[in-house]
């Protein structure tokens, strides 16, 4: 082989290096652009995605935007927020202040065991009744089962006392009453239900559009503020001139007629 031959054969080999290399190069160049591109739509997407979730996180749950709506009073109310429930005839002297939670079973069996003797005596002008609904429970188990069931309550105390107090006793039946675990009472239908069973609420358009609507809802907070404000611990909680009724154990409410009984002629005579 000439030199001329040997010296073209390593020129050519030398170019075919340099065209090899400059493909190579191109092709990471745009592997390099290909992963910076996509990495940008990775944290754009993940930035989006984190925006997202904080914007979530910080939008009011329902309850919390309720505490902004504009306040509805019951009908039968008194007071500046229309918390004050006072049930019964004008004439009688003294005042059983009842502080219940929607949830709670203790305040089921109370009513399903003395309840029928409450309203006998409230009938009978031995007392008026003061009623305080409390949502505590919505915090400890948790849920919203005792503030949807309040708003409810509310909404049956503006058709009518006797139509709530005959949807609370249902709402406390044993039929109707669910475990305090399980947050039955949110589920405006499953409320709904409970109120056909009281004749002035069944059917009845103008309070199942209240409920539907939570046209009571911002009412329903403003009234458990109370049971707080009062330092209250338990439901059932009763009171006569600021003391407790309470049942033989000196301590809880009484959960007998007998019991409900001896406690509230003590009260009467005091």
């Amino acid at each position: 082989m000439s030199k001329r031959n040997s010296q073209a054969s390593k020129t050519a080999a030398r170019e075919r290096l340099r065209q090899e290399r400059e493909r190579q190069a191109q092709r990471a160049k745009v592997r390099r652009q290909l992963i910076v591109a996509a990495s940008v739509v990775g944290v754009l997407a993940a930035a989006g995605g984190i925006g997202w979730a904080v914007v979530q996180a910080n939008k009011p749950a329902y309850w919390e935007a309720a505490k902004k709506d504009k306040l509805v009073k019951p009908a039968h109310t008194s007071g500046a927020d229309g918390t004050t429930v006072v049930l019964g005839k004008s004439t009688a002297k003294k005042t059983l202040v009842i502080y219940e939670d929607p949830r709670c079973p203790a305040c089921a069996e109370f009513e399903q065991v003395v309840g029928s003797t409450v309203k006998k005596d409230l009938d009978a002008g031995k007392f008026k009744l003061r009623y305080i609904g409390a949502t505590f429970l919505d915090r400890n188990l948790p849920g919203e089962g005792s503030r949807n069931a309040l708003s409810a309550l509310g909404a049956a105390l503006d058709v009518s006392p006797e139509a709530f107090l005959e949807y609370k006793s249902a709402m406390y039946s044993k039929k109707w009453h669910p475990q305090e675990t399980v947050d039955t009472l949110k589920d405006d239908d499953y409320l709904i239900r409970i109120a056909d069973t009281v004749p002035a609420l069944k059917g009845n358009a103008a309070f199942r559009k209240a409920v539907k609507d939570g046209t009571y809802d911002r009412w329903a907070l403003e009234e458990a503020k109370i049971f707080d404000r009062d330092g209250i611990s338990a439901t059932p909680t009763l009171k006569m001139d600021g003391k407790t009724l309470t049942g033989p154990n000196g301590k809880a409410a009484p959960v007998t007629v007998a019991d409900f009984n001896t406690a509230l002629e003590a009260a009467l005579k005091g």
